[in-house]
């Protein structure tokens, strides 16, 4: 594994020619959640049974969360008052708003996507950029993709692991991309707990109904536990990444 800094952000590389992210095979970015270390999601590069050569992309949010001892964060979130809406059953309410400081993480973001292809970072041959992230880092992927020039940032898929709805209002005009154009019929990994406490379970679902409706090919993964990433998902993420490399090869 490398680390470097790419578009203001420090990523961590692996798989592809060397173990360090060399090469132009297929490319992964993984986002990790809230609070987590930047290093929370490296391990998983060794679990999905990914296509050779792909390469794997683990940015570190730029915000600190230090009363979670160091952890980082796409953008704040106060935590006192998320869990009383959950207590209150006024939880679902916050995903129409929009996070101060979401605008700023889909900026950082976009730059990473906009250094593929440069110097440091060699576009992917043949095969398409897949990018997805858990939790929050789910929530901005989508954002991102939603909002992002296609043709741009074309996407090969969008791994979406235990996310949920956020900026609800902005997103509902924007779901419309995903039926036309180049993001018509988009590929969306879409994974999440029947018991998860921190993001419900029946969010996820509505998550899914939407995409659904906008015009993407969602393939659903739902698992009994909570908030996590178990082996039935890296086992899904594997087969989902040589399908769409497979389809790009034959279109």
């Amino acid at each position: 594994m490398k680390e470097s800094m790419l578009a203001g952000l420090k990523v961590r590389c692996a798989g592809g020619d060397d173990g360090d992210g060399a090469g132009d095979g297929p490319l992964l970015i993984l986002l990790h959640g809230y609070g987590a270390p930047g290093d929370d999601l490296v391990p998983l590069w060794r679990g999905i049974s990914a296509p050779p050569r792909t390469r794997f992309l683990f940015p570190e949010a730029p915000k600190s969360v230090p009363e979670l001892g160091g952890g980082r964060a796409w953008w704040d979130i106060d935590m006192v008052v998320y869990q009383v809406a959950l207590m209150t059953g006024q939880g679902r309410e916050l995903g129409f708003r929009v996070p101060e400081g979401l605008a700023e993480a889909r900026e950082k973001l976009a730059g990473l996507l906009a250094a593929i292809g440069g110097p440091t970072l060699a576009a992917p041959k043949d095969s398409g950029v897949f990018l997805g992230g858990f939790s929050q880092g789910a929530m901005l992927s989508l954002d991102l993709a939603l909002r992002a020039d296609a043709s741009r940032v074309p996407l090969a898929g969008l791994l979406l692991l235990s996310g949920s709805f956020v900026a609800r209002r902005e997103w509902e005009p924007l779901l419309s991309s995903l039926g036309e154009g180049a993001r018509r019929g988009l590929r969306v990994l879409q994974s999440h707990g029947t018991e998860d406490p921190i993001l419900p379970f029946p969010s996820a679902e509505e998550l899914r109904e939407e995409l659904r409706r906008a015009g993407a090919d969602v393939t659903w993964i739902p698992f009994r536990g909570g908030h996590g990433i178990p082996p039935q998902v890296l086992d899904g993420i594997g087969s989902f990444l040589r399908r769409g490399i497979e389809r790009r090869a034959e279109g």
